[in-house]
């Protein structure tokens, strides 16, 4: 009897929501789920490191939360905060109540404004918790990262020791901007995501788009390729090839080479740079489409 191994089955479930992942990042799914671990990914941007924990939360049929890290993202913004405003409305209605005990009133829950590394640790069923661009967030943030992903638990002064309900599935993502801190590196599992090659590209299309011809799906990915060895300041990313198979089978066109015309007026999909706009020419467009198979 054959023997279905994890890799393929993650494969297979991510696959069915619409995410075709290569078998390393099968494997380093697997293992982030086995050994409780948190997973880096790194890679250009458009690649689809965000869509994975998207499509992680799909297949898991679970809540997916999303942290956008940015530079001067605070612990407040990311994990808790107290609702002020309905503090002091609790408070001037309790005008002449025992101090104490409007305290200990308005520190409880109904005030609690749960921010996403909060949430992500109140829910009963494991969640997907995306931390996104975490590069882009201040080093000092990133050792309180660091240690609330150890122990999965936050003490909140008025209320006490927060423990995980159950324990997320965090991903995180880097596009470079900055170099992680070697602790974080450790306390994570790791994985490059680079653009797909042409035969799963093409995969990704039909999976997204069941209803174009699988052909013109190659083609579109193996043109997709060559542009992305040109000397672009923005690569297309998987999301513009998505964007540009819907615009070119809604046109109907089913070879490439027979409408270079449409092809290279719809390359708008794919180029997002006005100097990346000037370079790629009707000229350039007709010479990548000459290579298409």
């Amino acid at each position: 009897m054959a023997i279905t191994l994890p890799q393929d089955r993650i494969a297979t479930e991510m696959a069915a929501v619409g995410y075709v992942p290569d078998r390393e990042l099968a494997t380093a799914l697997w293992l982030m789920d086995s050994l409780k671990r948190p997973l880096l990914l790194e890679g250009e941007a458009g690649v689809g490191k965000t869509e994975v924990a998207r499509a992680l939360a799909l297949a898991h049929n679970t809540k997916l939360i999303r942290l956008q890290c940015y530079e001067g993202l605070d612990q407040s913004s990311a994990l808790y905060e107290w609702n002020y405003q309905r503090q002091l409305l609790a408070i001037k209605a309790r005008e002449g109540v025992d101090a104490d005990a409007v305290e200990e009133q308005i520190f409880s829950e109904k005030y609690l404004l749960e921010r996403p590394l909060l949430a992500a640790i109140r829910q009963s069923k494991p969640p997907v918790l995306l931390i996104d661009e975490v590069d882009r967030a201040d080093e000092e943030f990133e050792a309180f990262l660091l240690e609330l992903l150890s122990d999965f638990q936050v003490s909140i002064p008025e209320l006490g020791t927060i423990t995980a309900l159950s324990i997320p599935m965090v991903i995180l993502t880097s596009n470079g901007t900055r170099e992680l801190s070697d602790a974080l590196r450790r306390r994570c599992l790791y994985h490059y995501v680079d653009f797909p090659d042409v035969d799963r590209e093409a995969r990704i299309i039909l999976s997204r788009l069941p209803h174009i011809d699988a052909a013109l799906a190659l083609q579109i990915a193996g043109l997709v390729s060559l542009i992305r060895k040109e000397e672009l300041r923005k690569a297309p990313g998987v999301a513009e090839t998505l964007d540009w198979a819907a615009t070119l089978a809604g046109l109907e066109i089913r070879l490439l080479r027979d409408e270079p015309e449409a092809v290279f007026e719809t390359l708008m999909c794919l180029i997002k740079t006005a100097e990346d706009k000037a370079r790629m020419t009707r000229q350039v467009s007709d010479r990548l489409l000459g290579k298409v198979a």
